[in-house]
């Protein structure tokens, strides 16, 4: 009773800043997503025209195309080699804490800082082949897919170690026991037991990789052509770089909101019914 009596005092804080600073942003972005403005005092209702208009955009629906294919090759690709570097060292390696450390240092990098770190990297090997990064496309999609790898696949391993290091040993060694090789063990051993890990590092890497935005602008800034921009940095050319599309920049804002939450919810939704309690 004592502690109920407590509870307003330490859930108001975390609610009022809640509250003030995604709950009213939100729902002020939702309704000026509907709006022709400049200002939030000056907005006219205009219905659904700003969502027409943006579905209606080859930049956004390019933008949404290329941040659907960057997005499966490098969730498929940051988990299979964060996870492969995760079964390796939870073998008994020597110096395991220092590969961990190394691989784990990336994430710790800012987003503009990477991207202006990768794209000297990349053009001087391009130079070679005397083209940039911005020259073509693919060159823009590859270096921003090596980019999210080695940033995220150090922090991806880190929750993999941790999701193997809880199976108990005594299961892996009835296996051994049964006669199973190391791909039987993996597929019907660690792999299911691991299956909460594989829960949060799919929604880390699509959330991220939906989301990516300092990287590319630093990198490409969705050059040539804005053929490699991504939908995060359309919305802000949208929003800061038209005059006039605000409110458009806004609804691509809100279209962006739900189609990462809605594949966020399918991917949990999915991956938590195949977790196995220990």
């Amino acid at each position: 009773m004592a502690l109920k009596k407590y509870f307003p005092v330490f859930v108001l804080p975390t609610l009022a800043a809640f509250t003030i600073a995604f709950a009213v942003p939100f729902i002020l972005g939702l309704f000026l997503s509907f709006t022709e403005f400049t200002t939030v005092i000056d907005a006219q209702w205009v219905g659904v025209s700003n969502y027409i208009r943006a579905f209606s955009n080859a930049d956004f629906l390019n933008a949404l195309w290329f941040t659907v294919r960057f997005t499966v090759v490098s969730v498929i690709t940051v988990n299979v080699i964060a996870f492969a570097l995760a079964t390796l060292l939870t073998k008994g390696l020597k110096g395991t804490n220092i590969f961990r450390t190394t691989f784990f240092m990336p994430n710790l990098i800012g987003g503009i800082v990477l991207g202006y770190i990768w794209q000297l990297i990349i053009n001087g090997v391009l130079r070679f082949f005397d083209v940039t990064i911005t020259y073509d496309p693919k060159y823009g999609f590859w270096g921003l897919v090596i980019l999210m790898n080695w940033q995220l696949i150090g922090y991806m391993m880190i929750i993999y170690i941790a999701g193997i290091q809880n199976i108990p040993t005594d299961l892996q060694d009835a296996s051994k026991v049964d006669g199973a090789n190391r791909w039987q063990t993996l597929r019907n051993v660690t792999i299911p037991l691991v299956m909460p890990s594989i829960t949060i590092c799919l929604f880390l890497t699509i959330t991220n990789s939906f989301k990516l935005f300092d990287q590319n602008l630093a990198l490409t800034a969705g050059a040539p052509s804005k053929q490699t921009a991504m939908l995060a940095l359309d919305i802000y050319n949208t929003f800061y770089g038209r005059i006039g599309w605000e409110g458009v920049g806004q609804a691509k804002a809100v279209i962006f909101f739900v189609i990462v939450a809605v594949i966020s919810f399918i991917q949990l939704a999915l991956t938590r019914r195949r977790e196995i309690e220990q």
